[in-house]
C-alpha cells in the first residue's frame, strides 16, 4: 500500500492510498478518512460507493462527509468504482467499462480478468483497511446510485460484513432497467437468471436483509425513471423489512442532494454501529 496524499480534516485524517489488487489484478486507488475518535482507538467504518463515471474523489471532495463521520466518530472508505488503466478492458459509453463496474464479479470477456468489483470490496479492500487502519468491527455501508445498488446488494449478500445499511436515489431494479440490463449483460452474460443475484428489489425479496434500512432519493431526479425507485419500495413493503424511505421533494440527482442530507445517514450508521 502507497499513500498518496494525507490531510488534516475536522481535526482527523483524509487519505489517498494505492495498492495492487489480486481481485482486480491492477493497481487500484481507495480513500479513508479516520475522525479524530481514531487517535483513542478502532471507531466504526462506514463505506461510501460511488456511481457512474466517479472515483474514489468524487465523494470524498463533494459529499461533506468528513465533518460528519467527525461529529460522530465513523471512518470512511472510498473506493474507487472499478479497476483502471490502459491494458484494463474499457467502453466508449460513460455507462459500461472503467468507471462503471457495478459492484458485480465479471464473467465475460474482456470484462472477467478486471471487473472484480464484488469481491474487491467485499473481501480484499475490507481486509486491506481492516489491518492497516484504526476501525473495529463494525461496518456499514452506503453509496448513491450505482453504489447505492452496490450498497444493498453486498449488504443482503454479506449480511455478516454489514450491520448498517442506506443509500442515496439507489438503482433499485437493474434487471428490468436500462442502467443494469447492459451491464448485467456484459459483464455476466445473456442468462437472465444470474442477474436477480446482483438486483436489490429481487435480492431483497429472495435473501432479505436482517435490520432496517434508510433510502433518500429526489423527486426531480432527472434519472428518476432509470432508478426503478417504485420497485424497491415496493418491495421493502412485500417483504416487510423495516425501513425509512424519503422522497424528497424539489432534490435532483446531484451531489448538492447528496450532501444535503449527508449527516442523516451518517447519524444513521452511527446510532446502529456504536449501538
Amino acid at each position: 500500500m502507497k499513500t498518496i496524499s494525507e490531510n488534516k480534516a475536522f481535526g482527523g485524517v483524509q487519505g489517498v492510498y494505492t495498492h495492487m489488487s489480486d481481485a482486480c489484478g491492477c493497481e487500484m486507488t481507495f480513500a479513508v478518512y479516520l475522525p479524530p475518535q481514531a487517535q483513542e482507538g478502532p471507531v466504526p467504518c462506514l463505506w461510501y460507493l460511488s456511481g457512474l463515471t466517479c472515483t474514489h474523489e468524487n465523494a470524498m471532495t463533494k459529499a461533506g462527509m468528513q465533518a460528519h463521520a467527525a461529529e460522530f466518530g465513523l471512518a470512511l472508505v472510498f473506493p474507487d468504482t472499478s479497476p483502471r488503466g490502459d491494458d484494463i478492458a474499457n467502453d466508449d459509453a460513460y455507462d459500461l467499462g472503467q468507471g462503471a463496474g457495478f459492484y458485480v464479479n465479471a464473467t465475460e470477456a474482456p470484462w472477467g480478468p478486471h471487473f472484480q468489483m464484488e469481491t474487491y470490496i467485499a473481501s480484499e479492500l475490507r481486509d486491506l483497511v481492516t489491518e492497516n487502519f484504526a476501525v473495529s468491527v463494525h461496518h456499514g455501508i452506503t453509496g448513491h446510485s450505482m453504489g447505492g445498488h452496490g450498497a444493498l446488494t453486498l449488504a443482503m449478500k454479506y449480511p455478516g460484513h454489514y450491520q448498517s445499511l442506506s443509500a442515496f436515489a439507489p438503482i433499485s431494479n437493474p434487471a428490468n432497467s436500462d442502467w443494469g440490463r447492459k451491464q448485467l449483460g456484459a459483464y455476466l452474460g445473456a442468462d437472465e437468471t444470474l442477474w436477480p443475484a446482483h438486483d436489490a428489489s429481487m435480492l431483497l425479496r429472495d435473501k432479505g436483509w436482517v435490520g432496517d434500512v434508510l433510502v433518500d432519493q429526489g423527486a426531480d431526479d432527472q434519472f428518476f425513471d432509470l432508478l426503478k425507485a417504485s420497485a424497491l419500495s415496493d418491495a421493502l413493503i412485500e417483504t416487510k423489512t423495516a425501513h425509512c424511505y424519503r422522497l424528497q421533494e424539489g432534490y435532483d440527482h446531484s451531489y448538492y442532494f447528496v450532501s444535503t442530507f449527508a449527516r442523516d445517514h451518517v447519524a444513521w450508521h452511527a446510532e446502529r454501529l456504536k449501538g
